[in-house]
């Protein structure tokens, strides 16, 4: 069997068997171009190149147990893998954090923040950091700021803290754990949050691939809204003059706006629309709140 051959069939079985997607990619064919790729060493752009090649026994055996471990455990791949990628960028990943995917890197990578940001631009803050991911992504497009990434899991801190030295950014990025703005030092030009903000509803329904994460990283409350009412209560005396807060809420504008319905928000543009990450000046929120 050839390796396309083997990626084709063992995509017909992750459809069959109904495994939910999400976590890297979103749908059987390219989670299984992942998982066997991965599992034979080659590079996940190299599809192409070795498509053709004749798999051996041991390589055909090897790829099967690891299809079937993921659709038995219903594990996101990246928890098998130990690998996740956000905007090309490679991140450690195990089950102590949630699989890195969150739409504030689109807009971080592609300049949509600049405009909002200045030659004051200094510190930043990410909140909700997990295993650090726009933390590092955010020390790779402004070279000239300082980052402290917090998180209320001391285990999601360690493996930020392997990200950090990963990609070495031990100088510019500082790990802190506490609940929200509690482990904030001081005040920030710009705050990076993708919160806990599934609403009670949503949790109950989620694909065991997403309970497979930890519910800390995910469960919002009754309308996905309480870590989010305590944040923008205290950021104000967290964030400069000049500061703006880039905030990631899913689904769940209905309830924000609900929630907070002063506040005049800018909705970024990401791959999923309009209307799951926004901007929040520091005089939009001292108007609004």
């Amino acid at each position: 069997m050839t390796l396309i051959e083997l990626i084709e069939t063992s995509s017909a079985r992750l459809a069959e068997a109904g495994v939910s997607f999400g976590h890297g990619t979103t749908n059987a064919f390219d989670e299984a171009a992942w998982l066997v790729l991965w599992k034979l060493g080659l590079p996940l752009d190299a599809l192409d190149e070795h498509a053709a090649r004749e798999l051996s026994a041991a390589e055909l055996a090897a790829c099967d147990a690891l299809l079937a471990e993921r659709i038995a455990t219903r594990k996101p791949a990246a928890y098998l893998t130990g690998e996740a990628w956000l905007q090309g960028v490679p991140f450690t990943v195990d089950e102590r954090v949630i699989v890195p995917r969150s739409l504030i890197a689109e807009p971080l990578a592609d300049g949509a923040i600049d405009a909002w940001l200045s030659d004051q631009t200094r510190r930043v803050l990410d909140l909700c950091t997990g295993n650090g991911s726009l933390a590092v992504l955010a020390a790779m497009a402004w070279p000239e700021v300082e980052v402290d990434a917090s998180d209320l899991s001391a285990d999601a801190l360690a493996v930020a803290a392997i990200n950090v030295e990963r990609h070495g950014l031990q100088s510019r990025i500082r790990l802190r754990q506490g609940d929200g703005l509690a482990a904030a030092d001081g005040v920030y030009d710009l705050v990076l949050c993708n919160p806990p903000y599934v609403n009670r509803t949503s949790m109950r329904a989620l694909p065991p691939e997403y309970r497979a994460e930890p519910a800390l990283a995910l469960d919002g409350g009754d309308d996905g809204m309480d870590f989010v009412r305590t944040l923008l209560a205290a950021l104000p005396a967290h964030l400069s003059p000049h500061g703006v807060l880039v905030l990631e809420i899913g689904h769940e504008r209905a309830h924000f706006e609900a929630a907070f319905p002063r506040l005049e928000a800018v909705w970024l543009e990401t791959s999923a629309g309009e209307d799951q990450v926004l901007l929040l000046t520091a005089q939009a929120l001292e108007a609004g709140l």
